[in-house]
């Protein structure tokens, strides 16, 4: 199997040359990314025994710093690196302070022992559904244990292993443990062949990629009139801008801000929400500038800052099965009310938590959007008391990142 991959891999990468050679030859960007992913990791080390993680994107980033960062109070002395997909991740990881952050490689057996060899990792810790193939072959092969941190599969992705079992299941019996973020998670985990003793129900890390009381205490002080419509995705922005036309002329002492979930999308953003007519600014362009009251967001890691400040946030990614929700945790950790749509299969147990305690407000379609928002900003005693539910949820479900820091020093030691 594993000569079977490594040789797809190949025969992709040499399809793909002559545009590698053509990007490297006649493009800046292109040649500078490419050299990053490729040898970035070397711009530190070799290393010896370090704990190494590695993170998809953004908020995966925030849970592999959140690792970090409690590993370091715990007394940690061997190097930790972080390894990031996306560039934005990598963006996110700087701005976090991460020490030794890279763009991982391709899964190519010659880069993954070559990076293997720079790092000699003694653990490696996959957050969410990072499972590289190669990769964790090769640490099995050297005896290097692999661990799934925060584990997450959706009902979705459980069919499609399902169709491929023998290769899913050759991959998985080469990680060390599963630790899974909820009951469903480990069930579908189970449902496909994984050994039982190699599966633990941890939590979510994310409830612990939170604010101090102290920060909280900050955030309630700077509270003012902003609503929040965060990580939007296709389809959302058409019913957030006719919610802030309605709102707009009500509410004239609030404030907007529109928050895309992916940046190349801001060109398309500000094209619609320029048709609406409402006068708006960028995020970036707002410094000594900040009269105008409807704002989008053109910066990565901005958006918590706006959460500190909000009175109320709305969450895209939830009018669409395709996109499953988006992050509801961070809003609901500043103490707001989150709102969000019907489609939240990515964030199953969190919304159904919210939504039982009172601080999460699930609408069944777009067209309701308005009028919940309204309600809550017609009702300041109801609003704040939601936002305390929400908080408190996201207090009574922390803890997941001592039990996976557990799990970490029980397979290293």
């Amino acid at each position: 199997m594993r000569l079977i991959y490594h040789t797809i891999i190949g025969f992709a990468i040499l399809v793909g040359l002559p545009a590698i050679v053509l990007g490297i030859v006649f493009s800046n960007n292109f040649r500078s990314h490419f050299f990053k992913r490729i040898f970035g990791y070397k711009d530190f080390g070799p290393l010896t025994s370090c704990i190494w993680i590695h993170a998809a994107s953004v908020g995966e980033v925030r849970i592999g710093k959140t690792l970090i960062s409690k590993l370091k109070e715990e007394g940690e002395v061997r190097p930790i690196v972080l390894s990031v997909f996306t560039s934005a991740g990598f963006d996110q990881a700087k701005k976090e302070k991460v020490e030794h952050v890279f763009l991982i490689p391709p899964d190519f057996l010659i880069l993954i022992n070559s990076l293997l060899n720079h790092l000699c990792p003694a653990i490696l810790i996959l957050i969410e559904a990072e499972m590289w193939p190669g990769l964790i072959c090769e640490c099995n092969r050297r005896k290097i244990p692999v661990l799934l941190a925060n584990g997450r599969i959706t009902q979705k992705s459980a069919d499609r292993y399902s169709l491929f079992l023998f290769i899913f299941n050759g991959i998985a019996e080469r990680v060390s443990f599963f630790s899974m973020r909820t009951k469903k998670d480990a069930d579908r985990i189970l449902s496909l062949g994984v050994d039982s003793k190699k599966v633990r129900v941890n939590g979510n890390i994310k409830f612990d990629v939170l604010m101090s009381d102290e920060e909280v205490t900050e955030a309630e002080q700077k509270k003012s009139n902003w609503l929040v419509f965060g990580s939007t995705r296709p389809g959302d922005e058409g019913p957030v801008m006719e919610a802030i036309v309605e709102l707009y002329d009500e509410y004239p002492t609030h404030q907007f801000v529109v928050a895309p979930r992916h940046l190349g999308r801001l060109h398309e953003v500000k094209e619609l929400m320029m048709a609406y007519g409402i006068e708006f600014q960028l995020h970036s362009e707002r410094l000594g500038s900040e009269n105008l009251r409807l704002v989008l967001l053109d910066q990565l890691g901005e958006l918590n800052g706006y959460y500190a400040k909000a009175c109320l946030a709305f969450i895209g990614g939830s009018f669409n099965p395709r996109f499953g929700g988006q992050n509801i945790i961070e809003p609901a950790s500043y103490g707001l009310p989150v709102v969000f749509g019907p489609y939240m299969n990515n964030f199953e147990e969190e919304s159904r938590l919210l939504i039982e305690s009172g601080g999460g407000i699930q609408i069944k379609n777009p067209k309701e959007l308005y009028g919940v928002l309204n309600e809550l900003l017609v009702d300041k005693k109801k609003r704040k008391n939601l936002g305390q539910k929400a908080w408190k949820t996201v207090i009574k479900n922390r803890g997941a990142v001592n039990k996976t820091i557990e799990l970490i020093n029980r397979l290293v030691n």
